[in-house]
């Protein structure tokens, strides 16, 4: 099958979940289909990121660079029009024309669109060619949820922005003749009253990379991600101001790591003695091997956290929310261990650190459960059958 898929970001290197769900669906779907990947970036991509992904294209490698005086306009211009600013950032008209000519030049059989931001792009071949949407998780009630969060000022723009993103998602669900997502719990956000058409398609995780090392604990307790997103930035604080300081009441001299890409000011403010701040590491495997348990304390945002797969992968065991746990479906006090408040959370990790039975039961099962249940393999799979029982409409 001749596939063209749209994504908003180059999809390397892996640190963001929509570029490491775009990268290990296209490199299973590769071996059967003729990609063509249009994709855009608002940074150079490097010789080594596309060297990654170019095998994975045979039907072309195409990247629109994106640049902040156009981003700027875009943006204006989605406000007037009353579109999203997530939509107006990543919508050019200069890039609609370069897409449209592609499509000419291509013919697609099918169009994968991952994401709401890049849905615009297509929304005029609505009905006259196959096409998939990937909503993942949900924008909008991130953006709600981080609006009840938020200084009056800020949470007038964020839930304006939520508002507006609610109803793009249900839009957009009309352009597309199939539709996935990453979790239950996210489908029932979508405002649509078919969105039980939409299918989960769980993300998976390579246990063959993500194993176990035997290498010395440096650190008790490790929270890694992106640290300029902001329910990361969020998670990370709530756990070095309000969880850490429990901990220690009865591990005096628990440290904790926050490892990741990009750190925004608020998550460098919080190194000290006992928080380490390290910012971009070459192998994130490194991260989890040195420390004891893996917490994820979310309060917002959606979707799956990818952190989680790869800790329990390692066979590091995990602390998190219900927030985060109603996505990936694991079993309390089996797979992980879960709590709501700082107190809860911390009684898990010092009960962890102190009970090295409960921690190494915890770590095997916990590995044992993301093999079962989470399979790039499986995943691709269920999007093929998805791709090839569609068709246009017009």
């Amino acid at each position: 099958m001749k596939l063209l898929v749209l994504l908003s970001r180059f999809p390397f290197p892996l640190d963001k979940g929509d570029k490491l769900r775009a990268y290990h669906q296209l490199r299973y779907l590769a071996r059967h289909h003729e990609i063509c990947l249009f994709c855009l970036s608002d940074e150079e991509v490097s010789a080594a990121a596309y060297a990654a992904v170019r095998p994975l294209c045979v039907g072309g490698l195409h990247v629109q660079r994106l640049r902040r005086p156009g981003i700027a306009r875009n943006m204006a211009q989605a406000l007037l029009q009353g579109l999203p600013l997530q939509v107006g950032y990543f919508y050019d008209t200069r890039v609609q024309r370069r897409l449209d000519a592609l499509i000419r030049e291509f013919q697609p059989q099918h169009v994968y669109c991952q994401l709401i931001r890049m849905a615009h792009y297509v929304r005029t071949y609505a009905g006259r060619l196959p096409m998939t949407l990937d909503y993942m998780d949900v924008f909008s009630t991130g953006m709600l949820r981080r609006a009840d969060q938020s200084s009056w000022a800020q949470s007038k723009v964020y839930g304006h922005e939520g508002r507006s993103l609610l109803a793009y998602e249900a839009a957009a669900f009309d352009w597309f003749q199939s539709h996935i997502i990453i979790s239950e719990q996210d489908r029932q956000l979508i405002e649509h009253p078919r969105r039980e058409e939409i299918r989960i398609v769980r993300n998976g995780i390579d246990t063959d990379f993500f194993k176990p090392r035997a290498v010395p604990k440096t650190y008790d307790i490790l929270f890694c991600g992106n640290m300029s997103y902001h329910p990361n930035v969020d998670a990370v604080e709530f756990l070095a101001l309000e969880i850490l300081p429990l901990v220690r009441r009865t591990h005096p001299a628990a440290r904790l790591l926050i490892a990741g890409t990009t750190p925004a000011p608020r998550v460098l403010a919080l190194a000290s003695e006992a928080v380490t701040v390290s910012g971009w590491i070459d192998d994130i495997r490194d991260a989890y091997a040195a420390a004891r348990v893996f917490v994820a304390p979310m309060r917002v945002g959606t979707g799956l956290q990818n952190k989680l797969l790869e800790a329990m992968a390692m066979e590091l065991p995990s602390v998190t929310t219900p927030l985060a746990n109603n996505a990936l479906h694991g079993r309390p006090g089996q797979d992980l261990l879960v709590g709501e408040s700082a107190a809860e959370l911390a009684d898990g990790i010092s009960s962890l650190l102190t009970n090295t039975e409960l921690a190494a039961r915890l770590a095997r099962q916990g590995r044992t459960f993301v093999q079962e249940h989470y399979n790039w393999e499986v995943s691709a799979n269920q999007l093929e059958s998805l791709f090839e029982g569609v068709k246009a409409s017009g």
